[in-house]
């Protein structure tokens, strides 16, 4: 063998030897949670034994309460992952946070700017004279037809052209489908990548970047962490949607809780959670409820004396963060299959959680 085979040998090892260590420094480290006892920190063992006993009986899955950054109450399979409809919405917040803040996206930028249209009917002039930033509000005005879209919300939602953008609030999830697009689009990487990269790979998720696509309701959900959901009888633009455990969401509450610190690492500026937990729409005054940027936001009223912020899924699945108690809830149920669970339960649930804790 000459002295050529040789180095050649050499190198070619040596680049395996090197590649296999870069990939094992890549190589997701998973999070593993610190447990608490209730009493600890100011909860109820007893009342939050009788949370599960309501939760078996109303048919939940999951269950996780963190304060402090410790699992302090779990109930059934938070390790399941399961879809999480639109709790994508505040998934997508943390992206945006970082690629506005860095230059990629801006938020002033026009629909017409980013050559933006959808089948017929197409947006009018008007219509794409909205901005990425009344996009996030969801307040573009545009109430075009889109993927994942129930009937009751297309009930309710008014006639093109009734509002001007950034006239009034109005909860579309074209607005939400169209702002993954712009997304990936300015990145060049898909949406999965990109959260799984920025977000799920820092902070120790089990959540994969493994997604593919589907076609309509009628579509059976794929055991995948991600997927695209098209309907191009509605709409160009697919729903990009999540599966994820109670284990991750709780992760994801957590940072935010930190304010979008991780391990000494500022992964979504802070001034972007500030700005996007912020009230831009009342829409119930009653209980005070208002929308920020891909997040509801609980205002402060005069019988609540903090703000807190929130993403349910159909009504029923929950990812809070309230920082005045520093708590984290999740709340999850196997819409996947045939389910019990209603939104009156729901309501119930996070009453009995809130009991549970020691005034």
């Amino acid at each position: 063998m000459n002295l050529n085979n040789i180095l050649l040998i050499f190198r070619t090892v040596t680049f395996l030897i090197t590649f296999i260590s870069f990939n094992d420094s890549l190589a997701q480290t998973a999070f593993e949670f610190e447990y608490e006892k209730p009493e600890t920190l100011n909860f109820s063992s007893q009342k939050l034994d009788s949370l599960n006993v309501f939760l078996d009986k109303a048919g939940s899955s999951s269950l996780i309460i963190l304060k402090n950054g410790k699992i302090i109450h779990e109930y059934g399979e938070t390790d399941q992952k399961l879809t999480v409809h639109s709790i994508r919405k505040a998934l997508i917040n943390s992206l945006y946070g970082i690629y506005i803040s860095n230059g990629i996206i801006d938020t002033t930028a026009t629909l017409k700017q980013l050559n933006i249209d959808d089948i017929a009917p197409s947006l009018s002039e008007n219509e794409k004279t909205a901005t990425i930033a009344d996009l996030l509000k969801s307040r573009s005005g545009i109430y075009h037809t889109s993927a994942a879209t129930n009937q009751e919300m297309i009930d309710q939602m008014p006639e093109r052209g009734n509002h001007k953008p950034n006239e009034a609030y109005f909860y579309n999830n074209w607005d939400f489908n169209v702002l993954g697009f712009i997304l990936e689009n300015a990145t060049g990487k898909s949406i999965y990548d990109l959260f799984y990269e920025n977000i799920a790979k820092p902070l120790g998720m089990k959540y994969q970047n493994n997604h593919v696509s589907i076609y309509a309701e009628k579509d059976s959900i794929p055991k995948v962490d991600g997927f695209y959901q098209y309907d191009k009888t509605k709409s160009k633009y697919p729903a990009y949607h999540f599966r994820m455990s109670a284990k991750d969401l709780a992760l994801y509450g957590q940072l935010y809780l930190n304010q979008g610190s991780w391990n000494g690492n500022q992964i979504i500026p802070k001034e972007w959670i500030k700005l996007s937990t912020s009230p831009h729409s009342l829409y119930n005054e009653n209980y005070g409820i208002a929308y920020g940027m891909l997040w509801n936001v609980l205002v402060e009223t005069e019988s609540r004396q903090s703000k807190s912020f929130f993403h349910t899924g159909v009504g029923i699945h929950m990812l809070g963060v309230y920082p005045a108690s520093k708590v984290v809830l999740i709340h999850r149920v196997n819409t996947e299959e045939n389910y019990r669970f209603n939104q009156g339960d729901f309501y119930k649930m996070i009453s009995l959680v809130w009991n549970a804790e020691n005034k």
